[in-house]
């Protein structure tokens, strides 16, 4: 098979597989390396069957080698789902994939994601819509996971959980599968008014809409209930603590190899040049597709390139700041930082976001200085790392209003995101898209008001793929017009 013949949706299957094989290569590898070799598949079953509220480490409770089995595992059901099933996969269904595995380090897991990934089918074969054009809607539905750990093993309990001893009430399951089916009908319903919220501008918008709905479920079956809230479930892991709680070594091992494979094979499936990749440097990432404009080669290159600027960003903070280090929710952000990359992302639009961090970190020392206080958190503190990865989803802020309104912007969310994760208490996943979502909501009628947005000059052919995204309905594809409908959600 020649290059030419490489479509989009081949090279986003490939992805899948690429990075589910690697989590797999790498469970096998850290098990030699932690000295867990024979633990490996009993600390995963505690991972499977540990509460998980935001933010709980997979590192601490399952160890690394155990944790990147969940990953792999994990990313290798989507990816036999996106070849089985009938169709083609796009973008969406990329981004619904990041969003898994980089889950699966903290709050996803093998046993939650299933009723969350299930459920939407039955509302997708109830509207007659394709499948595989929609999968990334049952991806994204994972982000409910922790509430499907929690209802099955912990919230029925009370002070009788004990970790470690399964012990299922007949009530528990009962509340999981009715929560299960519910959101597979309400997912489909809320994620395009969420999108009308923000205007396209926060490309999470999953994040805002799941957030609003797990702020309401939380607090009616908590303090609607009477039910005192549980706290992140914590283990002492000797391994874990053997090594200090930095993998930073074999992260940056592992990414640095993952993203210039990435790199490479863009590279040469653009023909062996970098062709593309500066016009897509210039994309506002505003109601943009890039696998469309540019292709997924060039998608490729660009995952990559911006992959190893996000790790180095990490990296620098964890070495320069007290903060968390390398735990399983550091490694899994990495990951999600890639989410976009073939829809809006790319360095030159989330910099400044990200330097929103940077600058709120040195007012906020400039000011405690000032008054004599001593500052209470660090750009590498957990929650904000979790979050700039997360904040870099408002970059279509920078291409349409500029990097002052994106530096605003980050700014913003970096001072929200520690306060909105107890409106659903953790059982949201996508909490920095709430948070991002919330900021959009905040600062766009600003920027609106002061500061007129540059439009992208829109070509012929790009038309129907943006009024696509922004009306969230996928262009039918040749093959499976007949009978069925391809609207998407997201």
């Amino acid at each position: 098979m020649t290059k030419k013949h490489i479509s989009n949706s081949m090279i986003i299957n490939g992805i899948a597989f690429g990075f589910s094989a690697a989590f797999l290569i790498s469970a096998f590898i850290a098990a030699l390396y932690t000295g867990e070799f024979g633990s490996v598949f009993h600390n995963w079953y505690l991972i499977l069957i540990s509460p998980c509220p935001l933010v709980t480490d997979y590192f601490e409770i399952g160890g690394l080698a155990s944790t990147m089995l969940n990953a792999g595992a994990c990313g290798m059901a989507c990816f036999l789902a996106m070849m089985l099933l009938k169709g083609e996969s796009h973008p969406n269904t990329l981004a619904g994939y990041f969003l898994v595995v980089a889950h699966c380090f903290y709050g996803l897991n093998f046993l939650n994601m299933w009723p969350c990934f299930l459920a939407p089918f039955l509302y997708l074969r109830m509207k007659k819509l394709d499948f595989n054009n929609n999968l990334h809607v049952c991806m994204f539905a994972t982000s409910f996971g922790p509430f499907i750990s929690e209802f099955l093993f912990r919230y029925t309990q009370g002070d009788s959980f004990r970790f470690g001893e399964v012990s299922l009430t007949a009530s528990g399951i009962a509340i999981t599968i009715g929560f299960a089916l519910m959101i597979g009908f309400i997912i489909p319903a809320i994620l395009p008014g969420a999108k009308a919220w923000h205007k396209g501008y926060n490309l999470y918008n999953g994040g805002l809409a799941f957030g609003v709905f797990g702020f309401f479920v939380f607090n009616f079956m908590y303090k609607t209930m009477g039910i005192t809230p549980p706290a992140t479930l914590h283990i002492t892991n000797s391994i874990y603590e053997g090594f200090g709680h930095n993998y930073l070594v074999f992260a940056v091992i592992f990414f640095l190899l993952v993203f210039a494979v990435c790199i490479a094979l863009g590279y040469y499936l653009n023909g062996r040049s970098w062709k593309g990749y500066s016009e897509l440097l210039k994309d506002t990432g505003y109601a943009s597709d890039f696998a469309e404009k540019y292709g997924m080669p060039v998608c490729l290159i660009n995952i990559g390139i911006y992959g190893i600027i996000f790790l180095i960003y990490v990296s620098l903070i964890t070495l320069l700041t007290p903060g968390a280090g390398f735990t399983g929710p550091t490694f899994g952000v990495i990951i999600a930082a890639l989410t976009f990359t073939a829809i809006g992302q790319h360095p030159k639009n989330v910099w400044p976001i990200m330097g929103g961090y940077v600058l709120l970190y040195l007012i906020t020392i400039l000011f405690c200085q000032i008054n004599g206080r001593d500052i209470t958190w660090s750009v590498s503190t957990q929650g904000y790392i979790n979050a700039v990865a997360f904040a870099t989803g408002l970059c279509p802020i920078v291409g349409r209003y500029g990097v002052r309104a994106g530096i605003a912007a980050g700014l913003m969310c970096a001072s929200m995101c520690t306060a909105t994760r107890d409106l659903h208490g953790g059982f949201v996943l996508y909490n920095g898209g709430f948070t991002a979502g919330i900021t959009a909501l905040v600062l766009l009628p600003i920027l609106e008001h002061y500061i007129p947005a540059v439009r992208e000059e829109l070509k012929p052919q790009d038309m129907r793929s943006v009024i696509a995204l922004v009306e969230n309905i996928k262009p039918r594809s040749k093959k499976y017009t007949k009978n069925t409908k391809h609207t998407t959600f997201e």
